[in-house]
């Protein structure tokens, strides 16, 4: 372009390259161009009306315009180009050998004119040289792609892979972080071949090739190998086998997706085995051949499972994975159950309230604690479901409590952070209560602090419309999370819940003793009960009256029950004994 400037006056050049998808012109040398211009006009889409560049490649013929100010082909433009004086513009497109458009080459001036003969001669030169060196450089980044990428899949190559593993494992080194190292292998995948043929079986790899891309992240890779065998290394990650576990779990249920081949569908699994630098191995090669030999170690425990090379981590990621696969079918088999933990008034002693509480009664491990499979159920969606669930069956005890004569209570749900983003979170609750009979005052859904303060303008619309159904709201965990008071005053809520961690040194330490104090004055003042939880001793439940807080649960009065136990607690208050103690 220089050279060409240099044999004109008063005119400089640009070559602008049309994108692989043909549809958007992108800079390609403008060196004497005004700059901020160069980068206005980079990425222009093609078309009919669109300047002297974007028209001559959408018309793939040559485009003169002799007065920008006037030409329609500008009218969308003028205002951008004005502040650099450019008056005339003369574009041609650049053309493969085969006649394939490839960019544009312009020549701006700042006079209002067209070109000479000898301007036009040197255009016409131009674009061919042009033409010439852009198809050069395609080619040898083709030649390059194809060095370094696999034909089918276009995926990186065992030539890439050790390149991108040693970036890698420096960039650990430096940063104290881990590299993981997963090496697959698909499962029968020759049966494929034998029986659908070789295009079924390319086919399944390009699918498979693309699916495995989604799971990872941008900075990750994936490689494949040759025939069955990929690769992936997981780059810049946190020292923690569980994270690492997760994205094993994303790429074995994305590759265990059905693939439709023709008019078959067909289900892949796969054998995979996982090593972490630095523990597992110093150098590319190393890592390789142990995640190698882990693959194979998963393919001799029965194929469809991964496997660490560190032994150590095997045990506990092989529980979490066999616990998230029994968790997906512990709805169907009806393995859940609900305890009650009752709910006291500490004036008058009587029970009021009972919150529902999970349990997971394993068929093998016995009964299995939310804490254990509350968090797999949130990361994997399956909260929803079972909040769905705990929610319908809660409104239906309470209600069967009630045809038998029991004095009636509210029955308190848990709402997750993931339920509580469902938009149909209204109807499932309507649902429960019609399907139920259970009036919508007697059941309360309890959201915690932190969820709440997520988004308080979502949140407050959602507990209206909860609210309007005649449902009572109450705060979780408070003092725990970040909530102001200018937005807890328009929280719709009838409760606060004192956290339990200010609840244990209740009677010994004057920090828990403040913030509890604190929050009872604060319920009362924006006319709110105030409830404490993890109530065990006497110390607290005196500590709790004395500063007049309205309600509590805990070990103190009951830990959680069956059903029945909570009947034989009603039972007992209607036979007029009423005393927590």
């Amino acid at each position: 372009m220089r050279l060409i400037e240099s044999q004109l006056t008063g005119i400089v050049g640009s070559v602008l390259l049309l994108d692989k998808a043909g549809g958007h012109l992108h800079h390609g040398a403008a060196p004497s161009l005004a700059k901020e211009y160069t980068h206005a006009i980079d990425g222009t889409r093609i078309g009919p009306k669109v300047g002297s560049c974007g028209t001559a490649a959408y018309r793939r013929e040559p485009v003169i315009v002799t007065d920008i100010m006037s030409d329609p082909l500008w009218e969308d433009f003028r205002d951008l180009v004005r502040p650099y004086g450019y008056r005339s513009c003369w574009s041609t497109p650049i053309l493969s050998h085969t006649g394939v458009v490839l960019g544009v080459f312009a020549m701006y001036s700042k006079t209002v004119r067209e070109p000479t003969k000898a301007e036009s001669n040197l255009i016409d030169f131009t674009t061919r040289i042009a033409g010439i060196a852009i198809e050069r450089k395609l080619a040898e980044d083709r030649i390059h792609f194809m060095a370094n990428h696999d034909t089918l899949t276009g995926l990186p190559n065992r030539a890439l892979l050790g390149d991108r593993l040693s970036q890698a494992i420096l960039y650990a080194q430096r940063y104290d972080r881990w590299v993981s190292v997963v090496f697959i292998d698909l499962d029968n995948f020759k049966l494929v071949n034998d029986t659908l043929g070789h295009n079924a079986g390319d086919a399944l790899l390009k699918t498979l090739a693309s699916r495995m891309v989604r799971c990872v992240r941008a900075t990750d890779t994936v490689v494949r190998l040759g025939g069955d065998e990929f690769v992936v290394v997981l780059f810049d990650q946190d020292p923690d086998v569980d994270l690492v576990g997760a994205t094993l779990q994303k790429l074995r249920t994305a590759i265990a997706e059905p693939v439709c081949l023709g008019e078959r569908h067909i289900r892949a699994t796969a054998s995979m085995g996982v090593v972490n630098y630095p523990d597992d191995g110093a150098t590319a090669d190393v890592l390789l051949a142990n995640a190698d030999a882990a693959m194979y170690r998963a393919k001799e425990l029965g194929r469809d499972n991964f496997q660490f090379y560190a032994p150590e981590f095997n045990a506990t990621a092989q529980e979490k994975f066999l616990l998230q696969e029994e968790l997906r079918n512990a709805l169907a088999r009806a393995e859940f159950t609900l305890l009650y933990q009752p709910q006291v008034d500490l004036r008058s002693g009587n029970v009021f309230a009972a919150e529902a509480l999970i349990r997971w009664n394993h068929p093998s491990h016995g009964l299995i604690a939310p804490m254990k499979f509350i968090p797999m159920a949130e990361e994997t969606g399956l909260i929803v479901p079972i909040g769905d669930w705990v929610l319908h069956e809660a409104c239906r005890q309470n209600k069967a409590w009630q045809d038998a004569g029991l004095p009636p209570l509210v029955v308190c749900v848990n709402v997750s952070a993931r339920q509580f983003k469902e938009k149909n979170l209204i109807s499932h609750v309507i649902d429960a209560l019609t399907d139920s009979g259970l009036e919508a005052k007697y059941l309360e859904l309890e959201l915690t602090e932190s969820l709440i303060m997520q988004n308080v303008d979502t949140a407050v619309a959602m507990m209206n419309a909860l609210q309007s159904l005649g449902v009572q709201i109450s705060i979780d965990d408070f003092g725990t999370g970040y909530s102001s008071l200018s937005a807890l005053k328009t929280f719709p809520v009838a409760r606060l819940k004192i956290d339990k961690s200010f609840i244990n040194d209740l009677a010994t330490d004057e920090n828990d003793q403040a913030v509890a104090s604190a929050v009872i004055s604060l319920g009362q003042k924006l006319n709110l009960r105030v409830i404490a939880e993890g109530v065990e001793t006497d110390d607290q439940v005196a500590f709790l009256r004395k500063n007049n807080c309205d309600e509590m649960q805990g070990y103190h009065f009951s830990k959680p029950v069956s059903a029945q136990g909570i009947a034989r607690l009603l039972n007992k208050e209607q036979g007029g004994h009423t005393s927590p103690e």
